[in-house]
């Protein structure tokens, strides 16, 4: 069953991502169309990676993914087509694919080039509708990407400077130093500390020894699930994305702490004598 997601930051009001599916069922009646989220934050390029990469990996392998957050709409910026580990993806070249490169095999690359795939005319502003739905929906149906446009190396594809978990400190005491990338609307706090980092940190330390500081505030061992602390109360926890989250049991984390994007995170290792 062939099968395309889009994923925007076009909201729902207008008629933009339902235009979108009419362009993609016009050229292919019978593909499954699904809707990840059009609700990314407007323009937002970084979320929209982190957000691409944690969820492709769901879906049957021949998968076209389309992913629309693109505020060089208009101008020079390409567009491309990207295989990794049996999916492919339509994108602009802003660095929403930065993580989905990093972390899959990627196979072929090809710059979106070929007018016989667009809708005509093309607007300057709706790529989303006249180049990216037709496109993938001819891929969907078998186009090989080699007619779609040229060959790109993966070194000419523009990547994101996407914060990275550091580890630091003295002999004695060493932390782990992350940064908050996105809230989601529960308000939970995805840090760029990913599990396997947070892994390799532990050692053989125990969840409940480890200590997380962000803007002056300490929260003692690592939770299994959002209702580990008390209603009202801060967490750490390992969310669904495998990313260490501040959450708030019952709360918003982002109210609760009054934070925004890049903000630091710091864990470390308690002495067990230490903790309350």
């Amino acid at each position: 069953m062939p099968v395309i997601t889009l994923s925007t930051d076009f909201g729902a009001i207008d008629e933009y991502v339902g235009v979108m599916k009419g362009v993609i069922l016009k050229i292919y009646p019978s593909v499954t169309v699904v809707d990840i989220t059009h609700d990314l934050p407007a323009h937002d390029v970084r979320w929209a990676a982190y957000v691409l990469d944690s969820f492709y990996r769901f879906f049957p392998k021949d998968t076209v993914h389309i992913m629309v957050v693109d505020p060089g709409v208009g101008t020079d910026r390409r567009i491309l087509t990207v295989e990794v580990d049996g999916h492919t993806f339509i994108a602009p070249d802003n660095g929403i694919l930065t993580r989905v490169m990093a972390g899959g095999k990627v196979d072929r690359i090809f710059s979106v080039e070929n007018p016989a795939y667009y809708l005509t005319p093309v607007s300057q502003t709706f790529h989303g509708r006249d180049i990216f739905a037709p496109v993938g929906a001819y891929i969907s149906k078998g186009v090989d990407l080699s007619r779609i446009g040229p060959v790109i190396a993966p070194e000419e594809v523009f990547q994101l400077d996407l914060p990275q978990p550091r580890i630091g400190g003295g002999a004695g005491r060493q932390t782990l130093t992350g940064a908050v990338i996105m809230a989601d609307r529960f308000g939970n706090l995805t840090t760029s500390i990913d599990e396997g980092a947070l892994s390799e940190f532990m050692g053989d330390a125990r969840p409940g020894d480890l200590t997380a500081e962000i803007k002056g505030c300490r929260i003692e061992g690592l939770s299994e699930s959002y209702a580990s602390a008390g209603s009202g109360k801060p967490l750490i926890v390992i969310g669904s994305r495998d990313y260490l989250e501040i959450a708030v049991n019952k709360g918003s984390a982002k109210h609760y702490f009054d934070i925004a994007e890049d903000e630091t995170v710091t864990i470390a290792i308690s002495e067990r004598n230490d903790v309350l």
